[in-house]
C-alpha cells in the first residue's frame, strides 16, 4: 500500500514493516542515487496546503527533521509528494507526527543553500515510482456514527472566541452565522470564507484557503456547527480574522436540536470524543435561543420578484446556452405565484428525461448561472439534490398583445461570491432532502397541467397586485436594486455624469460614474505596488531584494568605529564573522530610560549585517535600523534601503525630500517601546514613502470609454499596499477582486457595475496638454471582499 498507518503502543510499533529496507541519514542522500529499497525517518516538522499543478496534479510539500542528528548541517529534508498520495497523506498527517518514506528520488543536491543559511534537500515521491509512506500513531478511537481508520489521541483545547489573539494557532468550535461555499480563486487554490460566534456572541470571520475543495468544510446552511482544528489567529484592520494553517483540519454538523451528531469531512482520519460530542450539543442548545432561523431559505411557491433567496431543490435538466451562462431545470414540489421564465433552446442539448421535464413543465423553474457558477453546473448530476445561493428574481418582458401577461419571473445565480452566491450538492442523508423527497412525492402533478386560460388569468391577478402599488415601474425598482461592486464614501449629492458627456468637458471637474472595467493595468498585480512620497509626488519601484544585498554588502564593508559604541542611547554588542573576510558586525541595542527593554519591544542598530541576517533579527527583536558609522554619531546606511524594519514590512523615505539627522535624535522620542514609523522618521529627519497601489482601469458605462488612474494606499480595496507583498492572503483577496471586477472569457455585459468618483486634471507634456481623470473616494463593497 502506498500510505500505510502503524500504530504505536508505548512508544513501540505493533507491526514492522521495515525491516527489509535500509535507512539513510540525510547527509548522505544524494541525486542520481537508487532509493527504491531504502527509506528516511523524522519527524515532520512544516505541511504545506495541498496544491495543484498545471496539469491539475495535486502536489503536497511537507518537511522531515531527522531526530537522530540533529546538530547536523542538513537535519531537515523537504518531500513533495504527487498525486492520490499527495492527497491521502494530506488527510492523515499533522505536525509532530514520525513519518517513514520509502523508495524516493532525490532532486536537489544538499549543497545548496536557502535564504536563511539552511541547507536544501527535495525529495519526490509517488505511486508511479513505488513509493510508500509510514505515519506512526499512537491508538485507535471507534466512533458509533461511522467507521473509522486509525486515529491520533491527541488532546485538542479549544479556545473561546473572546479570548483569541493575533498570532496564536487555535482550535475552535462556533456556529455558522455566514459563508461563502468554497469557490476558485486565481490561482490554483479554493476559497471559503466562514463567519462564526460561539456563546461568547463573539464573531470570527475566517478565510479559508486549500488546494483541495474537499478539505474546506462542507456548510449547507447558516445554523451548522463548525470545529476548526489549527486555525491561525491574525488581526487586520483591528478586527481579528481566522485563516488557514499547517494542517488545518474542520468538521462540520448539522445545527438542529436533536439531529444526529455526524461530522461531515471528506477525512477518514479524525478525532471526534465524548466531550466533542458534547460540545456540538451545548452549541446546538445556545444556537436554539440566540440565533434566528435563517430566513433566507424559500420555496418556489413563496417566491416574489426582486428578491434573492436560498432555494433546495433537485435537478431535472441541465443544458449550455452560451459561453457565459448554464441552465438548470429545477424543481422543489410546488408551483410558483407568478409565470416562469423559460429559456430557448434545443431538446437535443437538453441533459435529463424529456417526459418527466414536460410532465413536471409548470412545476419546474429555469436557472440560469453565470460566470463561475457555470463549471460547477456543468459538473452536476441530474436527478441530485442541490442548495443554490443568493438566487435571484427579476422581471422579464414577453413579447405579447395582451398588456397583461407581459410579465413573467426569471431566476438567475449571478457571478460572483457575493452574499454567498454559490451550488452545493446535498447528499441523501441530509435532512432537508428528506423532508424535500417527502414534498415531491405528494407533489400535485394535476395541477401542473393547468390549461393556459387558467394560467393567464393567475398571472394576470399577480401582475395587477404587482402594479397597484405606486406609479414607479417594477423595471425602475429593479434597475436602483441593482448592487454596485464599490461604494462611495463622500459626496453622496453628485449626480451621475454619462461618460460621453465627460469626454467632452474641460478640467478640473468632479463626476460620478457608473460603470463597468473593461480592462485594467499592470495584469500582474504585484507590479502595481509603487512607493509614493507625499511631499514631491514622486513615484519609485520598491527594491528588490537582490539590490537592498548589494547595498547592505556595500555597507558592511565598513569596519564600524568603535568610539560610537557604548553610549546614553544604546549598548553595543560587536563580533567577527569567521567568514565572507572576517567581516565586523556590531549591533547597537537602544536603551528605555537607561533600561535594555525586552526583545519584543526593543529597537536594535545593525552595522555591517547582510540582508539574511537583517531578517533574521527583525523577526525577534520589535525593529531593526541599518546605520553605519559617521564622524561624531551613528548615521541612517542609505535611503535606497529601509530605513525601519519591522517584522517583514520595510519602510523607506525619500533620497530627495529626507535631510538626515544623527541616531543620537532618537533621544528625543519619549516612549522607545512603540517605534512608531513616522515618528521615527520625523525625528530622523525623513520623508517616508507610502507603499501604494497604481493602476489604469478603462471604464465603460455604454456611452462611452474612459482610462481613469487609481493611485491607493488602502482605502480603494481595504487591503494595506505595505504588507500586500508579503502575505499570501491578501494577494488572494486582492486576485479575487479584480477577477470579479474583470472576469475573463465573458461579455462586458455580465460584468458587475462600479460606481466611483473621478477627477478631471490637466497635464502638460511639452507643448502639448492633455486631460486625465482619477478615481477618488471610492471603495470595494465590503461583501466582496
Amino acid at each position: 500500500m502506498p500510505l500505510e498507518l502503524i500504530k504505536e503502543v508505548n512508544g513501540v510499533p505493533e507491526v514492522e514493516l521495515l525491516g527489509e529496507l535500509n535507512k539513510v541519514e540525510f547527509r548522505s542522500l544524494q541525486p542520481g542515487c537508487d532509493y527504491s529499497k531504502k527509506y528516511i525517518q523524522g519527524k515532520l516538522s512544516l505541511i504545506s496546503s495541498l496544491t495543484y499543478g498545471g496539469n491539475r496534479t495535486a502536489v503536497l510539500k511537507i518537511a522531515l527533521q531527522e531526530q537522530e542528528n540533529s546538530n547536523s548541517d542538513t537535519n531537515t529534508v523537504n518531500v513533495l509528494f504527487f498525486g492520490k498520495l499527495a492527497k491521502d497523506c494530506a488527510k492523515v498527517f499533522y505536525e509532530g507526527d514520525t513519518i517513514a518514506v520509502a523508495g524516493f528520488a532525490v532532486l536537489s543536491a544538499s549543497s545548496s543553500t536557502s535564504r536563511d543559511g539552511k541547507h536544501c534537500l527535495f525529495l519526490k515521491a509517488f505511486e508511479d515510482f513505488k513509493s510508500t509512506v509510514y505515519v506512526y500513531v499512537k491508538s485507535v478511537r471507534d466512533f458509533s456514527a461511522e467507521s473509522m481508520s486509525l486515529v491520533p489521541t491527541t488532546h485538542y483545547i479549544y479556545t473561546p472566541l473572546n479570548q483569541l489573539k493575533g498570532g496564536t494557532v487555535v482550535n475552535v468550535y462556533g456556529v455558522v452565522k455566514f459563508f461563502k461555499p468554497p469557490y476558485l480563486s486565481k490561482g490554483t487554490d479554493y476559497c471559503s470564507v466562514v463567519t462564526i460566534v460561539d456563546q461568547t456572541n463573539v464573531k470570527l470571520t475566517c478565510m479559508l484557503f486549500s488546494g483541495n475543495y474537499e478539505a474546506l468544510p462542507i456548510i449547507y446552511k447558516n445554523g451548522d456547527i463548525v470545529r476548526f482544528h489549527r486555525l491561525k489567529i491574525q488581526v487586520y484592520k483591528n478586527e481579528t480574522q481566522g485563516i488557514t494553517s499547517s494542517g488545518f483540519a474542520a468538521l462540520t454538523f448539522e445545527g438542529t436540536l436533536g439531529a444526529p451528531v455526524i461530522p461531515r469531512t471528506s477525512s477518514k482520519y479524525f478525532n471526534f470524543t465524548a466531550e466533542d460530542q458534547k460540545m456540538v450539543e451545548a452549541l446546538r442548545v445556545w444556537a436554539s435561543t440566540h440565533i434566528s432561523p435563517s430566513s433566507t431559505l424559500v420555496k418556489l411557491c413563496d417566491v416574489q420578484p426582486l428578491q434573492y433567496f436560498d432555494l433546495t431543490c433537485q435537478l431535472l435538466g441541465k443544458a449550455e446556452v452560451d459561453g457565459a451562462s448554464f441552465l438548470l431545470k429545477v424543481w422543489d414540489g410546488t408551483r410558483t405565484p407568478f409565470p416562469s421564465w423559460r429559456v430557448l433552446i434545443q431538446d437535443l442539448v437538453l441533459e435529463g428525461d424529456l417526459s418527466h421535464i414536460h410532465r413536471l413543465q409548470n412545476l419546474t423553474v429555469d436557472i440560469l448561472v453565470y460566470d463561475n457558477h457555470v463549471q460547477v453546473a456543468k459538473s452536476l448530476k441530474v436527478g441530485s439534490f442541490l442548495r443554490i445561493y443568493s438566487l435571484h428574481t427579476k422581471l422579464q418582458s414577453l413579447n405579447s398583445e395582451n398588456q397583461a401577461t407581459l410579465l413573467a419571473l426569471e431566476f438567475h445565480l449571478h457571478g460572483g461570491t457575493s452574499y454567498g452566491r454559490g451550488i452545493r450538492v446535498l447528499p441523501e442523508s441530509n435532512s432537508d432532502v428528506d423532508q424535500l423527497k417527502k414534498v415531491l412525492e405528494s407533489a400535485d402533478l394535476t395541477a401542473s397541467q393547468c390549461s393556459d386560460a387558467i394560467c393567464h388569468s393567475e398571472q394576470e391577478d399577480s401582475l395587477r397586485t404587482l402594479s397597484s402599488s405606486g406609479s414607479v415601474s417594477l423595471y425602475e425598482i429593479e434597475r436602483c436594486q441593482q448592487l454596485s461592486a464599490t461604494i462611495l464614501t463622500d459626496h453622496q449629492y453628485l449626480e451621475k455624469t454619462p461618460i460621453c458627456t465627460i469626454l467632452k468637458q474641460k478640467a478640473p471637474q468632479q463626476y460620478r460614474i457608473r460603470a463597468k472595467l473593461r480592462s485594467y493595468k499592470p495584469r500582474r498585480l504585484f507590479q502595481s505596488v509603487k512607493l509614493h512620497c507625499p511631499k514631491c509626488h514622486a513615484l519609485q519601484e520598491v527594491p528588490h531584494e537582490g539590490d537592498m544585498d548589494i547595498i547592505l554588502q556595500e555597507g558592511a564593508s565598513k569596519t564600524p568605529d568603535t568610539k560610537l559604541q557604548n553610549t546614553s542611547l544604546y549598548d553595543s554588542k560587536m563580533w567577527t564573522t569567521t567568514d565572507q573576510g572576517e567581516r565586523n558586525v556590531a549591533v547597537h541595542f537602544v536603551k528605555n530610560n537607561g533600561i535594555l527593554p525586552l526583545s519584543s519591544d526593543c529597537l536594535i542598530l545593525i552595522e555591517g549585517g547582510t540582508l539574511s541576517e537583517i531578517c533574521k533579527l527583525a523577526d525577534k527583536f520589535h525593529s531593526v535600523i541599518p546605520v553605519r558609522s559617521g564622524h561624531e554619531d551613528l548615521e541612517v546606511l542609505d535611503l535606497s534601503a529601509p530605513f525601519l524594519i519591522q517584522g517583514k514590512i520595510h519602510h523607506y523615505g525619500c533620497k530627495q525630500c529626507s535631510t538626515l539627522r544623527p541616531i543620537q535624535n532618537l533621544n528625543s522620542l519619549v516612549d522607545k517601546t512603540q517605534w512608531i514609523p513616522s515618528s521615527v522618521a520625523e525625528v530622523l529627519g525623513i520623508v517616508p514613502l507610502q507603499h501604494v497601489f497604481v493602476m489604469t482601469f478603462t471604464l465603460d458605462d455604454g456611452t462611452g470609454v474612459l482610462e481613469a488612474y487609481l493611485m491607493d494606499s488602502d482605502k480603494f480595496f481595504q487591503i494595506p499596499a505595505s504588507e500586500i507583498l508579503i502575505n499570501d492572503d491578501l494577494q488572494h483577496s486582492m486576485d479575487s477582486i479584480m477577477d470579479m471586477f474583470c472576469p475573463s472569457g465573458i461579455k462586458i455585459d455580465a460584468y458587475p457595475w462600479l460606481e466611483c468618483f473621478i477627477k478631471s486634471y490637466n497635464v502638460t507634456s511639452g507643448t502639448e496638454q492633455q486631460i486625465c481623470y482619477q478615481i477618488f473616494d471610492t471603495t470595494v463593497a465590503e461583501d466582496i471582499i
